[in-house]
């Protein structure tokens, strides 16, 4: 982890003219498709969840749900993931994690994108089941079984180590450095 450090200090150093024109070359008519991410990250071959995870991340960079990823929410999207505040990180991750869009998170719910995670990354450290149920042991204080928003964001910041785990898992910086370096380079 300490020698993305270098490589996020020289990314954040980049002027926006660098990351549209980076931007452009991926995607000549300015907008990326779900289709196209895939393309652009590699991603083939995933499992259903794993696959389901990547629409997910992109459903919700797509902020205005046209079905596109434009150069504004391409910059916002990069902006969250490297000067972010917590809170606006695990708002997303919240987001992202819900993927009924109930305003709530299950245990299966975050299972199946931990689960995803893994097969992307191939780091199989810690069962997903295991995670789970560290969260909501620590978390889940009314014991329902989901997590509100708030539950989630408080929980997280209250627990050093469970805020640990997420950035770690979380962690997009292998897909920054692929988009920096662009495809095949």
């Amino acid at each position: 982890m300490g020698n993305h450090g270098s490589n996020l200090d020289d990314i954040l150093a980049e002027d926006m003219h660098h990351w549209y024109n980076m931007f452009m070359r991926e995607s000549p008519s300015g907008l990326i498709t779900l289709f196209e991410l895939k393309a652009i990250l590699n991603l083939k071959g995933l499992s259903e969840d794993a696959n389901s995870y990547v629409d997910q991340v992109f459903f919700t960079f797509d902020m205005d749900g046209d079905g596109y990823i434009d150069f504004v929410e391409y910059i916002a999207a990069i902006s969250l993931m490297l000067k972010g505040e917590i809170n606006q990180k695990l708002k997303w991750y919240f987001k992202l994690f819900d993927q009924d869009g109930n305003g709530k998170i299950d245990k299966e719910e975050l299972e199946t994108i931990f689960s995803a995670i893994q097969d992307i990354t191939r780091n199989r450290d810690i069962d997903p089941e295991d995670i789970v149920t560290l969260i909501y042991e620590r978390i889940d204080v009314k014991g329902e079984g989901e997590l509100t928003l708030e539950e989630f964001i408080e929980g997280a910041k209250d627990h050093e180590d469970i805020m640990d785990m997420l950035k770690n898992l979380m962690d997009l910086t292998p897909v920054l450095e692929i988009i920096v370096r662009g495809r095949g380079k």
